[in-house]
């Protein structure tokens, strides 16, 4: 029972884009990974075959304690997957439909003309080609360095490329490749095949496995060590823990969110990370008073909202979508809490920099919502010009715009993804202070360090103790890595 349990939550949490199905999965504490991840990926499959045939048998209706998602993994199990895994009074639920559930399933078939069960499957994500993204991993800087990773995974037979010089060297990859990352010096590049869930330095927090564009905003943000910083809707908290990293676990990290839940499993990953400048609230970030003393020297905030998740490259992800899913209606609602999550953030007394950052493709939820604060900040605020060297930058769709970057599968290798970063105007001092390490940024190379409010406090490699290079296989373990 705990399986179906398990799958249906995690169902629910990837139709409301709150992470990745792999992500979920192996943060869900099953025993069973392996076997909870098969069903979750063949429920979704299946998912609008089963909507149907729910649909038609009128089983909610008939079983008024049935919630729609156990009752699709339940389905699946029955009549697609090797049966029921579970006992007592769910078993007996469904098999006293049996006999509807599978008339149903007969009866689609005939009316769709096909044969076997797999061709019942057609979705937008079966039509359309799906771009693979290479595994990214950043080296969590708070318990290890670059270089030391590197010299970990050579030494289990990995082959190290060097620095990359273009999006092209991302491309072709080999099974036992990786290469560092062509902007993030923390970042380093797999083959998307590569799989480092059971790895000893993930499990041990010394990587963690986390998309390029979603590293973006910490790294872009760039508080100095020290800093009072939020993570306003943090969980399920890679980005919290990065940012933690730049701060070298100095200052003070709040992290905010409303999902319990998500919460505890952030928890749980910021324990695993070594983080231990953070403070975590289970609230609404909007109702977090800005004049509440403990917030006075907050200067940074990170606001990554809740959006449609239409930049995501998941397969498994793409098949819960429908047409509500980019509605005019749903993005407007969207736009709408965004805009009023970036207000707040700008309300902060001592805020200087605010980044804003969505996993959206969608105009509505990045420039326009941009433009909307711009235009009610007045001279009050500006956008600073991130990653000049970038080259897929914000739409033109106001003068601003293309200060803004987004990230694309095909041009980026990455998910899709927006982020702009608001500065709040401070006097003509303040204002010439910060204009210059953006410059000096312009000049950088396309392989450069972050190219905007480059701090001397970011915790790099160099300044991590190293660990011994030569370590016995047997002993790995017992190493500091």
């Amino acid at each position: 029972m705990a399986l179906y349990v398990k799958a249906a939550a995690i169902l629910g949490q990837v139709e409301g884009k709150r992470g990745s199905v792999k992500t979920l999965v192996y943060n869900s504490g099953h025993k069973n990974i392996k076997q909870l991840f098969a069903l979750v990926c063949e429920t979704l499959k299946y998912t609008p075959v089963l909507k149907e045939i729910i649909s038609t048998t009128d089983l909610l209706k008939k079983e008024k304690k049935l919630q729609i998602n156990v009752a699709k993994v339940l389905v699946y199990d029955l009549l697609f997957g090797k049966g029921l895994k579970c006992g007592g009074s769910w078993k007996a639920l469904i098999m006293k439909h049996r006999s509807q559930l599978k008339s149903a399933l007969a009866r689609l078939k005939v009316k769709r003309k096909v044969s076997c069960n797999e061709d019942l499957i057609e979705t937008k994500a079966s039509r359309t080609e799906v771009c693979q993204l290479p595994r990214y991993v950043r080296v969590n800087l708070l318990k290890n360095n670059v270089e030391d990773v590197i010299d970990y995974f050579k030494r289990e037979g990995y082959v190290y490329l060097g620095q990359a010089t273009s999006v092209a060297d991302l491309r072709h990859l080999g099974r036992k490749q990786f290469i560092g990352d062509l902007h993030l010096p923390e970042l380093l590049v797999f083959h998307p095949k590569t799989d480092l869930h059971e790895h000893f330095l993930y499990t041990a927090g010394h990587i963690i496995l986390q998309d390029k564009a979603s590293c973006l905003p910490a790294y872009l943000l760039n508080p100095p060590a020290g800093s009072h910083v939020i993570d306003a809707c943090a969980a399920p908290g890679n980005k919290t823990s990065h940012l933690a990293a730049i701060l070298c676990n100095k200052g003070k990290l709040f992290a905010f969110d409303l999902d319990t839940k998500r919460l505890a499993t952030m928890g749980t990953l910021l324990l695993r990370a070594g983080v231990t400048c953070h403070e975590l609230a289970n609230q609404d970030f909007l109702l977090v008073d800005p004049s509440n003393p403990k917030y006075h020297d907050v200067k940074y905030i990170l606001l990554d909202p809740s959006c449609s998740g239409s930049g995501i490259v998941n397969r498994l992800n793409q098949l819960t979508d429908d047409e509500e899913s980019s509605s005019t209606q749903r993005l407007q609602a969207l736009a709408s809490f965004q805009c009023k999550a970036l207000n707040h953030a700008l309300s902060f007394p001592s805020v200087e920099r605010v980044i804003y950052s969505t996993c959206s493709i969608h105009c509505e939820e990045n420039e326009n919502v941009v433009e909307e604060i711009l235009q009610q900040h007045g001279n009050r605020i500006r956008l600073v010009n991130l990653m000049p060297s970038w080259s897929f930058r914000g739409l033109d769709t106001f003068s601003e715009g293309p200060c803004c970057i987004r990230a694309a599968p095909k041009d980026t290798l990455t998910n899709g993804f927006f982020v702009a970063m608001f500065e709040k105007q401070c006097g003509e001092k303040t204002e010439q202070s910060r204009e210059s390490p953006t410059k000096e940024a312009t000049s950088l190379p396309a392989v450069g360090l972050v190219p905007v409010n480059i701090s001397e406090k970011k915790p790099v490699a160099s300044s991590l103790p190293a660990r011994p290079r030569k370590v016995k296989p047997k002993k790995v373990k017992k190493q500091k890595v």
